[in-house]
């Protein structure tokens, strides 16, 4: 039988060798956050289904609103208001990539901080604007 000799190197990069930067994680957020997008609207289908069978089926929500779990449910809605809106201007800047724009290294870098600031700032001025967080 031959010898195999061990090679110490990794076979690709890995996540311990790339040093994290902004960039990186927003691509994961992206992805994360189109995933996330598809499991909500599960969810905003069932709420719809429960308003459009009529007011019995619809006092069902209500009821767990007024609950104890009414706090859990409007973080959970708080939550995916912000995947949907990271989700919509960070897919702005791919459509920017996809013209080929924006790869310097340094401007992805700041684009990707201020993508995530202003998702956080836009969910932020949605909820107070619609009354939900107060």
């Amino acid at each position: 039988m031959a010898k195999q000799s061990v090679d110490p190197r990794p076979i690709s990069p890995h996540l311990e060798i790339w040093r994290w930067h902004a960039t990186m994680a927003s691509s994961i957020f992206h992805r994360a956050t189109g995933v996330g997008n598809y499991i909500g609207a599960i969810f905003l289908t069932l709420w719809l289904v429960l308003l459009a069978a009529g007011p019995d089926a619809y006092g069902a929500f209500e009821a767990l609103m007024a609950g104890p779990l009414g706090l859990l449910v409007k973080l959970v809605l708080f939550l995916f208001t912000l995947s949907l809106i990271y989700h919509l201007i960070n897919g702005v800047r791919h459509l920017v990539w996809d013209a080929g724009k924006g790869f310097e290294p340094k401007f992805a870098n700041t684009a990707s901080m201020a993508i995530i600031i202003a998702s956080i700032l836009v969910t932020v001025a949605i909820w107070l604007l619609s009354g939900g967080l107060i």
